[in-house]
């Protein structure tokens, strides 16, 4: 089987995965959960385990919490280059999509938000909830990859746009977003633009000098860091923002209540991994993804990719409609054989709804039953390729036999 030799570096990232899965298993879902990096919870245990006190504090063991707090916001803060200052931890990027834009908003007196048609759910329901109370949000529609167009953004601010939020990278088909040109079409009319970089940073070059973005959300678990941590950064003096929570003073006064101190330190070691590492690693998943995009439609009839392709595709993303099946029974199968993998976005999926970003890109509605997609991380070797070309034909196969299409 071709590339079924494992080179040295995929054998020491299964050494480096340790627990968090066995070779007999394939684990191509790391969208949706990624395993925690062994080194990262080596930093984090000392944090649950030696008594570090609260970072609030007015003892040795708060100062000690303290610098801890502070190294993980520089950290983090560098991996998104901008000022540490700007950085607020949250629980996860669900959170600060909401502190992003719910904070901003109410807290200002412009009504208007803009935003694309293929956001997370966090976004959206963060923009519908600002509809009931009054406010207009326009939808920007994209292309058929997918691709928000920068012309259609600029055409839908208003004098009365409070921000514009635009993803980095669309979870489910892949797609990056051409945020530089975005970025000066709002900061050419003063509107604050936020940016979900979930998926995208680390993997995909961003900045806040090079992109413009005044906002940009993050979630550690994306970076192989500990779940349940995610942060937000603002530009020093780009926007004004009301808490979500209230409470205590703690972040600035913008996120009340103790800080998980174990996983922002978690977070900030993966943010400072992603940033000296990513740049070989990236190389190593897209290699590992052209395959998978070249060897799917050709071993299986009827597959097609969904998004953008090359570069302006997340490495580490592979996603497809497949005619004649259901994603459910196609990835029920494919989990019997070993074999982790999703239809889409995670939290999507939780509502059983159907997929908003394939019905804006135009996937036929019996296409979008059969969207599936692959996400790849740091522990994904050649082997899992292989497994999936040689399983995904035959399961697709014997589910059109079963249930052919109309």
């Amino acid at each position: 089987m071709a590339g079924s030799t494992a080179s040295s570096s995929e054998r020491h990232a299964r050494t480096l995965l340790g627990d968090a899965r066995t070779v007999a298993r394939v684990y191509l879902d790391y969208g949706g959960f990624s395993p925690v990096d062994p080194r990262i919870l080596g930093v984090m245990r000392p944090f649950l385990e030696s008594g570090i006190g609260n970072a609030d504090g007015a003892h040795s063991y708060g100062a000690e919490a303290r610098t801890a707090l502070d190294s993980a916001r520089a950290k983090v803060a560098r991996l998104c280059g901008g000022a540490a200052e700007g950085v607020t931890f949250t629980s996860g990027a669900t959170e600060a999509n909401n502190l992003a834009i719910r904070g901003l908003v109410r807290s200002g007196e412009r009504r208007h938000v803009v935003a694309s048609a293929i956001e997370h759910i966090s976004v959206i329901n963060s923009c519908r909830d600002l509809e009931k109370r009054g406010h207009a949000v326009t939808w920007v529609p994209v292309d058929g990859s997918g691709r928000v167009i920068p012309e259609a953004v600029a055409d839908a601010i208003r004098p009365s746009t409070a921000l514009v939020s635009i993803q980095a990278a669309n979870p489910e088909i892949g797609t990056i977003q051409p945020l530089r040109e975005i970025g000066r079409v709002a900061g050419a009319r003063g509107v604050p633009f936020h940016v979900d970089a979930v998926g995208a940073v680390g993997r995909s070059p961003l900045s806040a000098g090079e992109c413009g973005f005044d906002l940009l959300t993050l979630s550690s678990n994306d970076l192989a860091g500990p779940p349940g941590v995610g942060a937000l950064w603002v530009r020093p003096g780009a926007a004004s923002l009301a808490p979500l929570l209230l409470g205590g003073a703690q972040e600035r006064g913008l996120r009340a209540g103790t800080p998980n101190l174990p996983a922002i330190v978690g977070m900030g070691v993966a943010a400072d991994l992603a940033r000296t590492e990513w740049p070989r690693e990236v190389e190593r998943q897209r290699s590992l993804r052209d395959r998978l995009i070249a060897g799917v439609p050709a071993t299986v009839p009827g597959a097609q990719l969904t998004g953008s392709v090359g570069r302006d595709r997340l490495p580490h993303h592979a996603s497809f409609v497949v005619s004649g099946v259901k994603a459910d029974s196609v990835l029920l199968d494919l989990d019997a054989a070993g074999i982790a993998a999703s239809s889409g976005s995670a939290c999507a999926t939780v509502t059983g709804e159907a997929s908003h970003v394939l019905r804006a890109i135009g996937c036929d509605p019996r296409e979008q039953q059969g969207a599936l997609c692959f996400t790849l991380g740091r522990w994904t070797a050649a082997l899992d390729i292989d497994a999936v070309l040689e399983a995904l034909p035959a399961i697709v196969e014997r589910l059109r036999r079963l249930a052919p299409a109309p």
